[in-house]
């Protein structure tokens, strides 16, 4: 984990029943209002309002709430930051932070957790405990231990997260309907997938399973690197591994690194994704800068609390539309497109027209890194004409009457592992060998 304790101030409380949680949210709400009825109050009188500011005062009083209350709140956070075009500066300024500097809890209710998990207090089980937390996130927090001259990275839940979750994103999810201007029936699946995998997080036994699983099925990767996990220290709410000196992949990125290093923590990084999605079919879910680091050349690989096990029915169709000639053959393309739910039965001519040429605008841009052997994510045009893509399409009245319940629920967490990915490496400006999967390019006629 990295090194370094937190510098802003500790919890000492947290909200933990539904009415106090939905209060906090509602009272931010409040308080976005009011700003923004000073805001036009003074444009009324003429007197000058600066626009920035209203959004840096609202982003602080959302984001200071999401982050007091931890949990579904701060998560939804993280996730949006993970793309730092997708909101207004200010609001992905702010939500960053919930990438791995939330404001930690006192040590007090580190102490109650301790007590409840194993009967005893940190110093009964390790030589040495931090008092203040080295990293906070949306979940829990991180301690640093040592036990014998060994040092240890400990993950400790938040109270009550794993109960109040359901309800948190109830509430939330108004807001998020909005940030993203869908309608609720029309998403209704993949909320459920976005809930199961939020539950699943909260499951520290699960995680620990599975980090162990992955880690020694990724052990023989070049240049990627995994923590040790410790069953003997770990339960549901508590998880404990090795702890990692390194370089966070965002400062890694932001930093004096050569071309040559970035290129090789960038390879290491396409590697991991692509044996774990090709190769494993369960992937590390939670691509954001905070779970990886740099250290001596090499890529670590931390929290595997969210991961997605691909089903080979949704694996193939869904992997398929990397075929660089299956955009150009209209009757396989729409086959395709009809075995994932993209198009319909009950679409109309006019209606399948369209789905197929956004489909394959999409498509064409979205697998271009995959067509050409090496691929620079250095370029900015690449990335733009992502951002530019988006943007037409949330702009599109058109799209939006198309939209339905179409696709599968399952690719939630493919778009999202992805998307995280090409950001990453598009901040890393790193050149990448990227090949097709084998049984793709046999199917396809490259092998």
């Amino acid at each position: 984990m990295p090194g370094g304790n937190l510098r802003v101030s500790e919890q000492h409380s947290i909200e933990t029943t539904r009415i106090s949680r939905v209060a906090a949210l509602a009272g931010t709400g409040v308080r976005v209002g009011v700003n923004y009825l000073k805001h036009y109050g003074r444009r009324a009188v003429g007197a000058e309002s600066d626009r920035a500011a209203l959004e840096e005062d609202n982003a602080s009083a959302v984001y200071e709430t999401f982050s007091r209350l931890k949990g579904g709140p701060l998560k939804l956070a993280q996730m949006l930051s993970i793309d730092r075009h997708l909101l207004p500066e200010a609001y992905s300024t702010q939500f960053a932070k919930a990438q791995y500097s939330a404001p930690p809890l006192s040590y007090p209710l580190v102490l109650r957790t301790f007590r409840r998990e194993f009967g005893r207090e940190p110093l009964e089980i390790f030589d040495t405990f931090s008092k203040v937390a080295a990293h906070g996130a949306s979940i829990g927090q991180v301690h640093k231990a040592s036990k014998d001259g060994r040092d240890y990275a400990v993950k400790v839940q938040y109270p009550g997260v794993a109960d109040s979750l359901r309800s948190d994103l109830r509430v939330l999810k108004p807001i998020a309907l909005q940030l993203m201007g869908l309608k609720e029936r029309d998403v209704a699946d993949y909320l459920k997938e976005i809930e199961t995998r939020l539950l699943e997080e909260t499951d520290y036994a699960l995680e620990l399973r599975r980090s162990i699983a992955l880690s020694e099925q990724s052990a023989l990767l070049k240049n990627v690197r995994f923590a040790r996990y410790y069953p003997e220290w770990s339960t549901s709410r508590i998880l404990t591994m090795d702890w990692v000196d390194g370089v966070t992949l965002d400062k890694f990125a932001d930093g004096p690194a050569s071309q040559e290093e970035r290129d090789a923590i960038g390879q290491a990084l396409w590697g991991f994704y692509a044996h774990q999605v090709h190769g494993l079919r369960v992937f590390h879910a939670d691509p954001h800068p905070g779970n990886f680091l740099v250290k001596d050349g090499a890529l670590w690989v931390l929290d595997f609390g969210c991961t997605k096990t691909l089903e080979d029915g949704f694996y193939f169709k869904q992997f398929r539309f990397l075929d660089p000639g299956l955009a150009g053959d209209p009757v396989r393309f729409e086959a395709a497109l009809a075995a994932l739910n993209i198009v319909l039965p009950e679409d109309g001519a006019e209606q399948r027209r369209r789905i197929l040429a956004l489909c394959e605008r999409s498509i064409r841009l979205l697998a271009r890194p995959f067509w050409g052997g090496v691929f620079d994510f250095g370029d900015p045009a690449f990335m733009r004409e992502v951002y530019e893509m988006g943007e037409a399409n949330a702009r599109d009245g058109e799209l939006k009457e198309l939209q339905g319940r179409r696709g599968s629920s399952d690719s939630v967490y493919v778009h999202r592992a992805f998307f995280g990915l090409y950001s990453l490496l598009s901040r890393l400006r790193a050149r990448v060998s990227v090949s097709l999967p084998e049984w793709l390019r046999v199917e396809a006629g490259l092998a």
